[in-house]
């Protein structure tokens, strides 16, 4: 028998066949053992095929999460966070050209307590992604991925953030 488990790990990665936790082999014959089909009948779950207790990793109850991550991934949710902004904006535009009725009920919406908190938390996210985009492209030319520098940078895009938007509202 000849072992085939990189082979064997592109087909299953295709969706051709689903691996069991046999060992990948091919026999004489040609026949791949240790795989299930890729299509199977119904009532049988794919995602169950051999699972066991075998713990999700890393799990939430034994990882630790880090100051660059929560950064990372508050990168992304400030970038989407922007395009509701955006829409709100333009959403103000068309009404400006729709007509006097329709841009009141906009100019409502915005100028409100919670229209001002969503500006006010989108100058925050420009400031704060803008930032965060800097700290990657440093990353990018392999400088300051040392675990303190990396943690230093992710303070500053925070930090750097905040009294940025502070400074903003202060003097513009």
């Amino acid at each position: 028998m000849v072992e085939l488990w990189r082979p064997a790990r592109k087909i299953w990665r295709l969706g051709l066949c689903n691996p069991d936790m046999s060992a990948k082999t091919v026999t004489k014959g040609g026949l791949v053992s240790g795989f299930t089909p890729a299509f199977e009948p119904k009532g049988q779950i794919m995602a169950d095929v051999n699972r066991g207790d075998r713990p999700l990793s890393p799990h939430l109850t034994i990882y630790r999460p880090q100051l660059t991550s929560i950064t990372s991934i508050l990168t992304r949710i400030t970038g989407n966070a922007l395009l509701v902004a955006a829409l709100l904006i333009v959403w103000w535009f068309l009404a400006a050209a729709t007509g006097p009725e329709y841009f009141v009920t906009a100019d409502a919406v915005l100028t409100s307590w919670f229209g001002d908190l969503v500006m006010f938390l989108s100058l925050w996210a420009i400031w704060y992604h803008t930032l965060a985009g800097i700290r990657h492209l440093i990353w990018d030319n392999a400088m300051m991925l040392e675990l303190q520098n990396a943690e230093m940078l992710g303070w500053l895009v925070v930090g750097g953030s905040i009294i940025l938007t502070i400074a903003t509202v202060i003097f513009i």
